[in-house]
């Protein structure tokens, strides 16, 4: 039998060794991670989220973490669909959605939790054109209608056709991304929009748009959402999140003027219609989960339902109820 040169064998076991080690680390650093402190905490802002703006903007997440070496990564999210996406992908910890369309992503098996309420906008209506003809919900019936799926401005437009006893295959949906729904509008290539702001204020300001049909009622509230995992694996730095949230709703309660600014210069759209959005058109009162907002989802919920968008053997009501966790808003808040 051939022998094995000593020096290799020496080579054999210590690469041997040093895998066994590396494995050993590597097992370490994965139960490290999981039961202690995470190594980066992924966020998402909005537009639609203006509280996440500042948040971002005075780098306070960046500071909360700074001493425990966490580092803090941002991804700018377009739409509730946006922020689903990546929450389902693991491509972010915390995302910022509607809360219907939070719904419709846990009837889907999307590991997330509502755990903070950032707004009550009136981020969404239905606008049309000057001139359209469409002064009603029933003058869309066979008209061409832009919106995002899976997001709160089409949640929206099934509920206001549902109020009228339309339905969704009365209208001929195009499915725009929000910008883009707005740009199709004024541009003439659809008949009407399930609007969202910022883009809805700056089309109505700017292009004369119109919204035709508003009910603050008929738009669920905006939710930060956690991944499941994440909650499950660092239920303090949920809480921690959530301070951190709390003190950009309550600088833009106190400073409302300058926050419009910063949602201006960071949403690229004048002072103005950052003020539309902010002031105007955003409650920043009552952020953590609670009975208003489970009753809110729930009857969006039905009307989804109904329309096809949740399976008819859903039950919302306990869907709803495995969606909102209060627990580390009240622990922060109360």
């Amino acid at each position: 039998m051939k022998r094995v040169p000593l020096i290799d064998l020496r080579s054999f076991l210590a690469i041997a060794v040093f895998g066994i080690i590396l494995l050993l680390a590597v097992g370490c650093s994965s139960e490290s991670e999981a039961e202690g402190k995470p190594s980066k905490i992924r966020l998402d802002y909005a537009y639609y989220s203006p509280t996440s703006i500042v948040l971002k903007e005075f780098k306070w997440a960046e500071e909360a973490f700074e001493e425990e070496g966490i580092e803090v990564e941002w991804t700018l999210s377009q739409g509730s669909n946006k922020a689903i996406e990546y929450l389902n992908s693991d491509s972010v910890d915390f995302g910022s959605t509607a809360g219907a369309a939070a719904l419709i992503a846990e009837s889907n098996d999307v590991p997330l939790e509502n755990v903070y309420v950032y707004s009550q906008p009136e981020w969404t209506a239905l606008v049309t054109n000057e001139g359209s003809g469409i002064e009603s919900i029933e003058d869309l019936k066979g008209k061409k209608v832009a919106a995002t799926l899976g997001t709160d401005p089409y949640i929206f437009l099934v509920r206001a056709l549902d109020s009228v006893g339309l339905t969704i295959n009365d209208i001929e949906l195009v499915n725009l991304q929000h910008a883009d729904g707005g740009n199709a509008l004024v541009n003439g290539d659809v008949d009407a929009w399930a609007g969202l702001d910022p883009h809805m204020a700056k089309h109505e300001l700017e292009s004369g748009t119109e919204l035709f049909f508003r009910d603050i009622d008929l738009n669920t509230y905006g939710f930060l959402n956690v991944r499941e995992e994440f909650a499950e694996n660092h239920p303090e730095y949920v809480e921690k999140v959530i301070e951190v949230y709390e003190k950009a709703r309550n600088w833009v309660l106190e400073n409302p003027d300058e926050a419009a600014e910063l949602l201006a210069e960071e949403a690229d759209i004048s002072t103005e219609v950052a003020n539309i959005q902010l002031v105007e058109r955003t409650i920043l009162d009552n952020p953590v989960p609670g009975d208003t907002h489970v009753e809110a989802i729930k009857a969006a919920g039905d009307v989804l339902q109904q329309a096809g968008d949740l399976e008819e053997d859903d039950d919302v009501e306990a869907l709803t109820n495995e969606l909102i966790n209060p627990e580390y808003a009240e622990s922060v808040i109360e």
